[in-house]
């Protein structure tokens, strides 16, 4: 995918991916055989984000700034 997205599908994939666990957290013990196809997905939207000129590790923050630690840099 190459084109970007418009305002409504970038929010929305944001809010999905803001919900979307770690690349860390996936493990084969959690989710077995599948875990390898949960990986893809995360890189897949992580990757379309990037496209859109957003930084996968700041759209929590934006989707849920009261629940998101305070940056220490």
């Amino acid at each position: 995918m190459t084109e970007k997205l418009d305002g409504d599908a970038l929010m929305s994939l944001k809010i999905a991916f803001s919900y979307m666990p770690k690349a860390i957290e996936v493990t084969k013990y959690e989710y077995g055989d599948r875990y390898q196809i949960v990986l893809n997905h995360i890189e897949a939207v992580r990757e379309t984000l990037l496209i859109n000129d957003v930084d996968p590790d700041e759209v929590s923050g934006e989707i849920d700034p009261d629940n998101t630690p305070n940056s220490s840099y």
